[in-house]
């Protein structure tokens, strides 16, 4: 099935889908002021139930609560007007997953660890702030070249547990038998 792609989302131009999951929809989007790319994440028409609204905004709010250089950042999260389309804004991060990267630059051991080592650092930060990724995985790191350094990006907060701290209004709660990640 071809889903469409919207010329917008809220003040963003849409540009291409680059991914999709259980939850959603990601596209590459121009953000017009500051002039940026983006990432869009959506919830995908047909699966907006509660319990999908609830775990999008929880993840919103998750991803507002990590400042890293390591973690894809949130500038939004909001409506869209014209659609009631929940939705957020992000860093866009060229590049691949971590294997693929690993794998087509021939790291070699040492460059490896490096690179490891910073998703790591990464993942202790969510951690030193409560958050539990719990869908941690190759595809969800993402790395960039930054002057011709490979930076790793977590990415995707989707199924995040925030322990011993409320970060919507609902409370979430993975029911018994319930698989996330």
């Amino acid at each position: 099935l071809q889903i469409p792609l919207p010329q917008a989302i809220g003040p963003y131009r849409v540009v291409r889908l680059i991914g999709e999951g259980g939850m959603g929809l990601v596209y590459e989007a121009e953000q017009p002021s500051p002039k940026r790319r983006v990432a869009i994440k959506v919830i995908a028409r047909g699966i907006a139930t509660r319990a999908m609204l609830a775990r999008f905004r929880n993840e919103a709010q998750v991803l507002g609560q990590l400042k890293h250089a390591g973690i894809a950042q949130i500038f939004e999260a909001s409506t869209d007007v014209a659609t009631g389309q929940a939705y957020f804004a992000m860093e866009y991060v060229e590049g691949p997953p971590l294997t693929r990267f690993v794998r087509d630059r021939s790291l070699s051991d040492r460059q490896r660890v490096d690179v490891l080592a910073r998703v790591c650092d990464a993942v202790q930060h969510a951690h030193q702030k409560g958050v539990i990724h719990r869908d941690l995985k190759p595809n969800n790191v993402l790395v960039a070249l930054y002057d011709d350094r490979p930076v790793p990006k977590v990415i995707d907060f989707g199924v995040a547990k925030a322990a011993g701290q409320t970060l919507t209004d609902k409370t979430l709660m993975t029911g018994f038998g319930a698989v996330v990640g």
